[in-house]
């Protein structure tokens, strides 16, 4: 019996030896051979997942269909009633990233919101997760063209009131056609807040974007962006702005066909064209680096 106990013991070192040496920590030169492989496989499933799609720039204001690798940072201006300047800096933007074919996966952070003459709070806003499946596109060359759906998740993490008070499920629908050097899209989607409806409401948002590449850099823009309130306080209310943008793409490394480095600099301004609006004469400036 001891024998046997003894014989098992053996046996059982012998084995989580293997496994430890098994699962050992690799070498610091195969660690950093792992990640590279990593980085250059995941650059070159982005590079041909967006070769199937238009080259349209990623807009100032809007949802867009095609799929974008980028790292986005807003700083927004808005006008409220009274005169007041509300300023988002960071304007909830942050990574888009295209871990997969034909999906891309946002994770906006919340933007720190600095309050003017209303004497509120400030305090940072909302976090928001998306994730956006492209069904169908073609590049340029046959057909021009993208349909992605999309669904946000933003969780109510703003400080003093600075954000909503329950998390809220927009699922959306993004399409587009280009002609040319002129690119129209648009996107309808539907904010439906988890709790709180009955002061809230549910919103339709509404946007449209024409696009025209102008020359080798510049990329103008306008945009018509529109909510919809259906309950709630705002119950049958639509704000509506007329908003028209510039954007203008830099690549960081010209000399080499094979990198996505860019540096990406727009402004855009919207301007209110119903009576009803929450604020009025809204400023962004954005900047972005693509990867």
């Amino acid at each position: 019996m001891r024998r046997t106990l003894l014989l098992l013991t053996v046996l059982g070192l012998s084995s989580f030896s293997a496994v430890a040496q098994t699962n050992a920590v690799p070498p610091p030169d195969e660690q950093e051979n792992f990640l590279k492989k990593f980085g250059k496989d995941w650059q070159a499933r982005a590079t041909k997942t967006q070769a199937d799609q238009p080259k349209w720039a990623v807009p100032m204001y809007s949802s867009f269909p095609m799929l974008a690798q980028v790292f986005r940072l807003d700083y927004v201006r808005q006008r409220v009633d009274g005169g007041s300047d509300n300023w988002n800096i960071g304007g909830h933007k942050g990574f888009n990233f295209i871990p997969f074919a034909r999906t891309q996966v946002d994770v906006f952070f919340p933007g720190y919101i600095l309050h003017g003459a209303d004497h509120s709070q400030d305090g940072f806003g909302d976090t928001t997760v998306v994730g956006k499946y492209r069904f169908l596109s073609a590049n340029e060359k046959h057909g021009n063209y993208a349909l992605s759906g999309a669904l946000s998740v933003s969780m109510p993490s703003g400080s003093y009131k600075n954000g909503a008070p329950s998390t809220v499920l927009t699922p959306s629908v993004i399409g587009g056609k280009g002609f040319g050097k002129l690119a129209l899209f648009s996107s309808v989607g539907v904010a439906l807040p988890t709790s709180g409806t009955a002061t809230s409401g549910r919103t339709i948002h509404w946007n449209s974007v024409a696009q025209y590449k102008a020359g080798k850099y510049f990329t103008p823009e306008l945009e018509l962006n529109s909510s919809t309130w259906t309950g709630g306080t705002r119950d049958g209310k639509t704000q509506m702005f007329l908003s028209p943008g510039l954007l203008s793409k830099f690549p960081l490394r010209p000399k080499d066909p094979t990198s996505r480095l860019s540096l990406i600099l727009g402004v855009g301004f919207q301007a209110a064209v119903t009576s009803y609006h929450t604020y009025n004469h809204g400023l962004a400036i954005t900047t972005r680096f693509g990867f």
